[in-house]
C-alpha cells in the first residue's frame, strides 16, 4: 500500500481494529486466568471507556484539523489576492500557532515583494517616459534637416551648415545614450567600484582637465586648493566622473569672467571637496530635486545638457559611502560639497 494513499480515516479504522484485537486478547487472557465473569465485565467496561475516549479525541482532532485546513485555505487565497493578512492567534505555543506565525511572515514578504515590483515598474515607466522625451527633440531636428537636404537644392556652404547642425544632434543623442549606459550599469551592479587607497589630487586633476577648455573660452578663472599628499580609498575613474559632472555644470551656468573655486579639506571621518561657482545660483525650493534624473530648470532649457550629470554624480558618491550637499543663493552662486569617507 502506498503511503500517499493511506488516509487519516483509514488510519483511524486500522487503529481501532488493532485496539479491538488487543482488548479482546486481554479479556480472553483475563478470563482464562481467573475464570471470574466480574473481571471480564470490568475489562469490557474499561475497553469501552478507552474506545469512547479515543473516539472523542479523534473526533476533536478531526474537527480541529478540518477547521484549521479551511482557515488555512481561506488565508492563502486572501494572501494570493493581497486582500488581508493572516489573523493573529493568541494561544499557547503549538503547531497551529507556529504555522500561523510563518504565514504572517510569508504575507509580509509577499507584500514587500509586491511593493518592490510596483516600484520597479513605476521607475521603468518613468525612465521610458524620460528617455522618449529626451530623444524626441534631436530626432525631430534630424528629420527636419534630412528632409531639407533631400527636398531642395542649396549651395555648398548652406549644406555644410545643415550637416554641422545634424552632427550636433547626433552628438547629443550619443551623449544621452552613453550617460544612460553608465547609469544603468551602476544601478544594476554590472560595474562595481574598485576602491583603492590613492591620492585625491590626481583624481581631481583628471576631472579638471575635462572642463579647462570650456572654462578658458568663457574666461572663467579656476582655482584649486588640494593637498598633493592627501589620499583616501576611492575609485579614481568613477569619482573623477562624478567631480567632472559637477564642475561641468559649474562652467555651464557661470557667466563669462566668473570664478570657480575648488577646495579640499580633511575631516575626522570624511574628505570634503567644495566646488564653488559664481553662477546664477539655485532657488532653495529646487535644491532638493536637482539630483533627479533628467531634471532641468525651465529657464536653462536652451543650454546644452540633458539633466543627468548631477544624478550620476550622486549615485557614484553614494555607492562609495559618501554624500553631496548643496548650498546656494540665487544670484550669488552655488557650492557643491562632496563628502567621501576616509576608509
Amino acid at each position: 500500500m502506498k503511503s500517499g494513499k493511506f488516509s487519516i480515516n483509514r488510519a483511524c479504522t486500522v487503529g481501532a481494529a488493532i485496539l479491538g484485537v488487543i482488548s479482546a486478547a486481554v479479556i480472553a487472557a483475563a478470563f482464562l486466568l481467573t475464570h471470574n465473569p466480574v473481571v471480564v465485565w470490568l475489562e469490557l467496561l474499561f475497553s469501552a471507556l478507552v474506545f469512547v475516549c479515543v473516539a472523542a479525541f479523534v473526533a476533536f482532532l478531526h474537527c480541529k484539523l478540518v477547521l484549521f485546513s479551511d482557515s488555512l485555505c481561506r488565508t492563502i487565497d486572501d494572501m494570493l489576492d493581497g486582500a488581508a493578512a493572516p489573523l493573529e492567534i493568541y494561544e499557547d505555543e503549538n503547531l497551529f500557532c507556529k504555522i500561523n506565525h510563518r504565514l504572517a511572515r510569508l504575507y509580509e514578504v509577499m507584500g514587500e515583494n509586491r511593493e518592490s515590483v510596483a516600484k520597479e515598474r513605476a521607475d521603468l515607466q518613468e525612465l521610458i517616459s524620460d528617455i522618449s522625451h529626451q530623444v524626441k527633440t534631436p530626432i525631430a531636428n534630424l528629420q527636419i534637416v534630412n528632409a531639407t537636404l533631400l527636398g531642395q537644392p542649396m549651395p555648398e556652404e548652406k549644406r555644410r551648415e545643415f550637416l554641422k547642425a545634424s552632427r550636433g544632434q547626433l552628438e547629443k543623442l550619443d551623449f544621452l545614450m552613453q550617460a544612460m549606459i553608465k547609469t544603468s550599469r551602476l544601478e544594476s551592479g554590472v560595474i562595481s567600484l574598485d576602491k583603492k587607497m590613492q591620492p585625491l589630487y590626481d583624481t581631481l586633476a583628471a576631472a579638471l582637465g575635462g572642463i579647462l577648455f570650456n572654462a578658458e573660452r568663457k574666461n572663467i578663472h579656476v582655482s584649486v586648493d588640494c593637498p598633493t599628499d592627501l589620499a583616501l580609498a576611492h575609485d579614481r575613474k568613477w569619482t573623477s566622473e562624478a567631480l567632472f559632472n559637477i564642475l561641468d555644470n559649474a562652467v555651464k551656468y557661470t557667466p563669462a569672467d566668473g570664478t570657480i573655486q575648488v577646495s579640499v579639506q580633511s575631516w575626522e571621518f570624511y574628505i570634503k571637496i567644495d566646488i564653488t561657482d559664481s553662477g546664477k545660483g539655485i532657488a532653495e525650493n529646487r535644491q532638493g530635486i536637482i539630483f533627479k534624473r533628467f531634471y532641468r530648470e525651465e529657464e536653462i532649457h536652451d543650454m546644452d545638457g540633458i539633466g543627468i550629470g548631477l544624478y550620476l554624480a550622486r549615485e557614484i558618491v553614494t555607492m562609495q559611502g559618501g554624500y553631496i550637499k548643496v548650498t546656494s543663493t540665487v544670484g550669488c552662486g552655488s557650492t557643491f560639497s562632496v563628502f567621501l569617507p576616509h576608509g
